[in-house]
């Protein structure tokens, strides 16, 4: 790829990822201003925004730092949160055989939930996911949650009720425009209606975070066992 290709793939990365930066920005200021409440330091804060990255893990991190339970509770609990990223990288691994391992090392540190969804988007363009274009949303979303871990370590606790402001829903908003964005897949409708029902009762019995990974685990499932060759006839609205 030329030097001007690769550029261009960046900035449409970016451009790519402007949404997401946009909507997460309550939420990595109100994670930076409830760690400092549970007694981190703005470089705590920080420090743990860069390394673990992942806004609902960190937030579980932040309740059992202050309650004394042992390493390996904490441990366990970040990765049951997190378990779900096992199955972006078992989904998006087989779509970038033609990266260096070097790469692929990289771009699974950067594999959150939305970088996930608009690279499977990404695949289908002509030449795949390009690491140019990877990076550019990754870059663009990582930077910014780090910087606003750092802004609500200072001046984030005056937003105490983000569900007052609806900024809460920001991000479930963005989310739920990715999954429409596979409407016109084989199996979506089926997939997606028995990942949310199963992910509904799962949250009502065996609890968060596993009612996550459980609803996936169902629509991986039953798109494994139900043919393709013949899209189910589905009337959408």
């Amino acid at each position: 790829m030329s030097g001007e290709s690769a550029r261009s793939d960046f900035w449409r990365g970016v451009r790519a990822g402007l949404p997401v930066a946009v909507s997460i920005v309550p939420f990595g200021i109100l994670f930076g201003a409830l760690a400092i409440d549970n007694g981190f330091t703005t470089f705590e804060a920080v420090l743990m925004s860069a390394t673990v990255y992942a806004g609902a893990s960190q937030l579980v991190g932040l309740q059992l730092f202050g309650q004394h339970v042992p390493a390996w509770l904490i441990v366990f609990s970040i990765f049951a949160v997190n378990f779900r990223h096992v199955l972006y990288s078992a989904a998006i691994g087989r779509r970038l055989g033609h990266w260096p391992n070097w790469k692929k090392a990289i771009g699974f540190f950067f594999l959150v939930d939305p970088q996930y969804a608009e690279a499977e988007r990404e695949a289908g363009r002509p030449g795949g996911i390009g690491f140019s274009w990877y990076m550019g949303m990754g870059l663009l979303i990582y930077a910014g949650w780090v910087i606003e871990a750092w802004i609500g370590s200072i001046a984030g606790r005056f937003i105490t009720d983000p569900h007052a402001l609806g900024l809460d829903f920001l991000l479930p908003i963005y989310f739920l425009g990715l999954v429409m964005e596979f409407r016109h897949r084989p199996l979506w409708l089926p997939v997606v209606a028995v990942s949310a029902i199963v992910s509904v009762v799962a949250y009502h019995t065996v609890g968060s975070p596993w009612h996550v990974t459980i609803g996936a685990l169902a629509g991986i499932l039953l798109a494994a066992i139900m043919p393709t060759g013949r899209r189910p006839q589905t009337v959408l609205a």
